[in-house]
């Protein structure tokens, strides 16, 4: 199977969207395994497109059949990028006492995609909503996410030293300031998304509030990381079923209400929303099978984190039970059944979210979104 370099793809030419097409910011992380280009042709609100999810030994290849300008995946992830790090960092200032401040700003703005971040705005967008209604929500999903990402990293959880390419959250602070930037994350992220949103009824926001708490619960990301923790070391019987609990849990959850948060801020039916939490829902397991085989073949300074610890820990993942090339079939899978979901929408107001979908598989054999 040849594949792209999704790192260069991603931050360097964003060659997804080098073609036109007419999709906009919401679809495209995952890449299938064809080379040769195929279409499919819709026809909605008047506006016909075609788009090819396909990746060949440099890039993919999506066509168009209107003479609307092409949409530059690139530029929109980049603005978006930059939107979301303003907003972060006016959101999280510094104030006393300036440690935990300190210590909370230096995970939340140490670089990354923002990719939840930007599922949100695209989302509240896909629905017919105003960007600024969900960048408090994009905002809340970051802070939350970063702070899982600072716990993952504890000596008592997955013990790392390194997050994107930088010395962890405990390992510059303390394992005592960490947990507490940690928690201080988690606390504001609701504080923010319940005070900062405006243009938007109190019933969606109190919504986004619930579906929020639910996903990095019991019912959400601490079951999945609850799971996994408990087969760490003790996987003889873990199977597929087990694993996919884990990471929809831990991983899929918190990627499902980014985009559930931006559909209902934006005034999306329960139709739209449902259909938008299952493309959430595929998009986020596939992330996981990624990180899997990123694991497995790829370096700590391409990844940027501690490479092989799946390995070193006796982690199950998708590679171990299904093999390389079945998990990167999987990974196809998983994109075909999210696009699907975005069928019935405004393929105009869908376009990030095809060019996210179609990215995803590739990204899961060449770099981590995180």
């Amino acid at each position: 199977m040849r594949t792209v370099n999704f790192m260069d793809c991603w931050i360097h030419s964003c060659s997804i969207v080098k073609h036109p097409s007419l999709y906009k910011p919401f679809i495209g992380f995952v890449t299938p395994r064809v080379v040769k280009p195929t279409c499919r042709k819709f026809n909605r609100s008047g506006s016909r497109f075609s788009i090819s999810a396909v990746i060949t030994e440099q890039e993919v290849s999506v066509g168009t059949v209107s003479d609307k300008p092409a949409f530059n995946f690139g530029a929109y992830v980049a603005e978006k990028a930059d939107l979301m790090n303003k907003a972060l960092d006016e959101a999280v200032a510094v104030k006393n006492p300036p440690m935990i401040h300190e210590a909370m700003r230096y995970s939340l703005l140490a670089g990354g995609k923002r990719v939840r971040p930007m599922l949100c705005l695209a989302a509240c967008a896909a629905v017919g909503g105003e960007e600024s209604v969900a960048i408090p929500a994009a905002c809340a999903v970051e802070m939350i996410h970063t702070m899982s990402l600072i716990h993952d990293d504890l000596p008592c959880m997955d013990n790392d030293d390194f997050r994107r390419g930088k010395p962890t959250n405990h390992k510059v602070f303390g394992e005592d300031v960490a947990v507490l930037a940690g928690d201080s994350l988690l606390a504001f992220a609701f504080e923010y998304l319940a005070s900062a949103t405006t243009g938007a009824p109190p019933d969606r926001i109190l919504a986004t509030v619930s579906e929020l708490a639910k996903a990095i619960g019991t019912e959400g990301l601490v079951a999945g990381q609850v799971v996994d923790l408990a087969c760490t070391g003790n996987n003889q019987n873990v199977g597929l079923e087990t694993l996919e609990f884990i990471h929809i849990h831990k991983t899929a959850a918190l990627l499902e209400a980014s985009v559930v948060l931006g559909a209902i801020l934006g005034g999306g039916s329960k139709y739209q929303v449902e259909k938008l939490r299952t493309f959430a829902r595929k998009i986020g397991l596939l992330f996981q099978v990624v990180d899997d085989i990123l694991d497995m073949t790829k370096s700590t300074e391409e990844l940027g984190k501690t490479a092989g610890k799946d390995l070193a820990t006796d982690k199950t993942t998708y590679p171990k039970l299904l093999g390389l090339e079945k998990a990167r079939e999987f990974a196809g899978k998983l994109n075909e059944e999210a696009k699907a979901q975005l069928a019935e929408f405004d393929q105009d107001k869908c376009k990030c979210r095809c060019s996210i979908s179609r990215r995803k598989r590739s990204y899961m054999l060449w770099g981590k979104l995180s």
